[in-house]
């Protein structure tokens, strides 16, 4: 693999935040979106010889956004789109052209031997099938969030990324979003003391937030390969609301834990440096969005940190709550013995104090003895 093709993964994945996190502190720190995407087009010309060619599996709501971003780093084109339902391939020929190869069949990409890498865009239940079939193709992937549908799936993808030699990169926009890096930056410099507890949330009180997705409003039965969809799920009679909001339910998705949840923790594991918890306790209930899903819409999480080389122990609490009365509440929280690290999506601040170090006197009611 050459070093252009390694800066495109680099770069792909870094763009992606940038193109994600807004304008407030990448103004101030990294410089703004605008400014990465005109640096990326300002690069020389890649040889044809160089150029990544992909293949997007899976032409959905972020199948766009990843395409998109991948091809705005220079040397990248896309070659072919598989996508389950018609209408998603008729869209990508108008959008990224005419001589795109479209299929229904994702192995028709991965038998090309002129696609370098693809873009694994598709439902939870699918993660684990296609990444180890395009590894075995010696392509490079790049798979949206979470890894797998089953914990139990993940070893066996593990072991074919490491028998394919190939890259194998999990998308996770928030362990490259710049609050997040620069509250790395801040934690290791020790701006916040030592790690006491972390605390993490995104509130949410609209439709939208709640996966219900505009769906058409007749969907041609023909025109949908819905055998193929289920793939190791339960069989079931068409249905088009489980294909297009398929993160309402378990067969298919991973819920608030999967899809939400994962944000958090990475934020948190990426300015921590921490692997993970060795004890968590959760609470789920489907308390107001009962509109036949199964996925719930209220979460909460208390996980505990073991102490490492990089942090001490800690407590870090979790909740999403997709019937948020108020809504848009997104933040983590990182509290230290001198400070608090506090950031937005978008947003970031620090506050730093003393703590008292000695008993404190006064002449108030503790006083009465």
């Amino acid at each position: 693999m050459t070093q252009s093709r390694r800066r495109f993964l680099k770069k792909v994945s870094g763009s992606a935040a940038a193109l994600s996190v807004g304008t407030g502190l990448l103004n101030q720190v990294y410089g703004s979106p605008e400014a990465e995407i005109r640096w990326l087009e300002s690069q020389k010309p890649i040889s044809p010889n160089d150029t990544v060619r992909l293949g997007l599996i899976g032409a959905g709501i972020i199948g766009h956004y990843d395409l998109d971003c991948a091809l705005r780093v220079p040397g990248t084109e896309v070659v072919a789109v598989a996508d389950l339902y018609d209408p998603r391939l008729e869209r990508a020929k108008e959008k990224w052209g005419a001589g795109i190869q479209t299929t229904r069949d994702y192995r028709e990409i991965l038998a090309r031997t002129d696609v370098d890498a693809v873009l694994i865009c598709v439902p939870d239940h699918w993660h684990d099938k296609i990444s180890i079939d395009a590894l075995a193709a010696g392509k490079h992937v790049y798979c949206e969030k979470p890894m797998v549908h089953h914990i139990d799936e993940g070893q066996a993808v593990i072991a074919a990324a490491k028998k394919s030699g190939k890259v194998f990169q999990v998308g996770s926009q928030r362990a490259s979003a710049s609050a997040i890096l620069e509250a790395k930056r801040r934690y290791e410099a020790g701006d916040i003391g030592e790690l006491t507890y972390v605390e993490a949330c995104v509130d949410r009180s609209d439709a939208l937030g709640a996966w219900q997705y505009t769906m058409p409003f007749h969907v041609d039965p023909k025109q949908l390969a819905w055998d193929k969809f289920l793939g190791d799920a339960p069989k079931r009679p068409f249905e088009a609301t489980r294909f297009f909001r398929w993160r309402n339910y378990k067969e298919y998705g991973t819920g608030v834990a999967g899809d939400l949840f994962v944000h958090l923790l990475t934020g948190v594991h990426t300015i921590t440096g921490a692997i993970g918890p060795q004890k968590i306790f959760a609470l789920g209930d489907l308390n107001y969005w009962k509109d036949g899903r199964d996925a719930y819409d209220l979460v909460t999480g208390l996980m505990d940190y073991p102490k490492t080389e990089r942090n001490p122990s800690f407590q870090f609490f979790t909740r999403v709550n997709l019937a948020d009365g108020a809504g848009g509440l997104n933040q983590t929280r990182l509290i230290g013995t001198e400070g608090i690290i506090n950031i937005g999506w978008n947003d970031f601040t620090l506050r730093r104090f003393k703590r008292p170090t000695a008993p404190m006197y006064s002449t108030g009611y503790d006083a009465l003895f």
